[in-house]
């Protein structure tokens, strides 16, 4: 007797065709909707009135020690101070830690941005004066507070390092004296 392959079409094939497509099409519309909302919640910043605080997803976890520790902050920076901020890579709203002014009418800014980053910034002439930028003001990122509460930075072209507190502000050019310059009342 003849063999013969067995040619069963009793069950009628399913197309797939369809189920694919929409499972596809749902896939990337959810891929698209979470990396929206990533996209979103990494560009948000704090609200100028509260530029201290830090979003709960960006603050620092128990036992992390990557991020510099929130410093209590008296009110905003100035809006050059937050220009210059954003320039150079600051989280939200620039808050002031300290404002101290010069013998020389010199005012500096030491601020802080949501994560705890700090920034130089001082101006010639005070506050109201004319402020351009390396000329009258200069804007310094890198600000490290140090172990006597005094903050210190160094201008990374040409060395020269600035130290600042309620009392001074001391500026170091490289193979040179140090500058004093002290804190009088507004």
């Amino acid at each position: 007797m003849p063999v013969t392959p067995l040619d069963d079409h009793s069950q009628q094939r399913r197309p797939l065709f369809f189920p694919v497509v929409i499972a596809t099409v749902l896939l990337t519309i959810i891929g698209m909707l979470g990396g929206y909302l990533l996209g979103e919640r990494r560009n948000r910043h704090p609200s100028a009135s509260s530029s201290a605080s830090v979003p709960a997803w960006a603050a620092p976890q128990p036992g992390a020690s990557s991020a510099p520790p929130l410093l209590p902050t008296d009110g905003d920076c100035p809006p050059q101070t937050q220009k210059m901020g954003r320039l150079n890579g600051a989280y939200g709203a620039l808050g002031r830690v300290l404002r101290v002014t010069t013998s020389r009418r010199t005012v500096v800014w030491i601020c802080q941005d949501g994560l705890g980053n700090l920034y130089y910034h001082a101006n010639k002439g005070g506050a109201d004066a004319e402020w351009v930028e390396y000329r009258t003001a200069l804007f310094l990122t890198g600000v490290r507070q140090e172990p006597d509460g005094s903050f210190s930075a160094t201008a990374a072209w040409d060395g020269t390092a600035f130290s600042v507190n309620r009392e001074r502000v001391l500026i170091t050019k490289p193979g040179g004296e140090p500058e004093e310059q002290k804190v009088v009342p507004d």
